[in-house]
Order: C-alpha cells, then sequence, then structure tokens
C-alpha cells in the first residue's frame, strides 16, 4: 500500500486535488481511500488531503501519518506546518517551488524530489495561482505512481467545464513536462 499526504491552503484545490487522482488511480483498475482534512475550513489556512493506493483492497480509513510522499501545492505552507511529519525513508516530496533543490531544506529521508514552479504556470494559464492540477501532472512525473492518460480522463469526468477543462488538461500536461526530478544521494554520516 502507498500512502500520499497533500499539502495545500483552502481555496487552492488540495482536496479537488485529491479526489481527481482518486479517479485516475480507480480508471488503472487500483483500490484508492481518498481522504479530506480541512482544518479551519477557511480560505489560505493550510489544509491537506490523504490518498491510499494499492492492487488489493484496502479497509484502513484513517489519516496517513507515515506517508510514502508528500505533494505540496502551495510553495507556502511548510513554513505554516511541517509537511514532513512522519515521512518514511525513500520518501518522495512533490512541492511547488521556483526555487532550485539546492536552496530547498528537506530531511535525509527523502530519496526522490519533484520541483514544478507551479505558481508561473498558473498564471500563465489561469492568471491566478491555483496549482493543484499542475501538481497532478508533477506527482505523475516524479513518482510513476499515476499515468497522464489516467489524470486527463480523471479531469475530463470532473467538474470542470468547457474552457476551465481546456485550461486545467493544459495545466496538467505543462505541471509534467515543467517539473524537475532529483534523486537524492544518501547524505554520508559524518
Amino acid at each position: 500500500m502507498i500512502e500520499i499526504r497533500l499539502h495545500g491552503r483552502g481555496g487552492q484545490g488540495a482536496v479537488l486535488a485529491g479526489n481527481i487522482l482518486a479517479a485516475a488511480m480507480v480508471h488503472e483498475g487500483r483500490h484508492v481511500v481518498a481522504i479530506p482534512s480541512f482544518g479551519f475550513e477557511r480560505r489560505g489556512a493550510p489544509v491537506a488531503s490523504f490518498l491510499r493506493f494499492d492492487d488489493k483492497e484496502i479497509r484502513q480509513l484513517t489519516n496517513i501519518y507515515a506517508p510514502d510522499c508528500v505533494l505540496c501545492i502551495d510553495p507556502t505552507v511548510g513554513r505554516a506546518v511541517n509537511i514532513f511529519d512522519g515521512v518514511r525513508e525513500q520518501g518522495i516530496w512533490v512541492q511547488c517551488s521556483a526555487k532550485p533543490l539546492a536552496a530547498l531544506s528537506f530531511p535525509d529521508s527523502i530519496a526522490t524530489v519533484g520541483l514544478c514552479d507551479a505558481v508561473s504556470i498558473a498564471l500563465d494559464i489561469f492568471r491566478r495561482s491555483i496549482t493543484n492540477t499542475i501538481m497532478l501532472g508533477a506527482l505523475a512525473k516524479t513518482t510513476g505512481y499515476v499515468s497522464l492518460e489516467a489524470l486527463r480522463v480523471a479531469i475530463q469526468s470532473s467538474a470542470f467545464r468547457d474552457a476551465g477543462l481546456k485550461q486545467n488538461l493544459a495545466a496538467l500536461e505543462r505541471g509534467y513536462e515543467e517539473t524537475v526530478v532529483h534523486k537524492i544521494e544518501r547524505r554520508a554520516a559524518a
């Protein structure tokens, strides 16, 4: 079983991203449980969404405390909450950031980092910093957990209509294409 924790801020679509990701994985024949968590339930407040997937039935419905992967769709939420809390060894971190890897700090448990300047892409496509579909593309490229085609199908089946659909499909593609994936070499102990 693989567990993913999504971090964002209220109004950015972190919960919607979790639902789209779940639909894409179901489309690929996996068993999925998506669990939203809203916290203060106000625009701009940190929010999290949780997702588990496996090839067999999942009975566990709790929040995720030891994720295999952390997806952060906001470049600032890491200053408000510890997005790395409980992340497993050989963890994967997919981050919305314009900064290079050398400018970011993360725990030694992280083995793979996917970086995407999703805010710039969002401003170009949507004229607002809504990064959720962009970061789903970044997740697909970084992890290989889900195909780009399954994400396209899930977005087409979601609440997006007309121009919003075309924009979100373009955002997904750009997120995938413009993500830079880094494999982290383990740091030697002193």
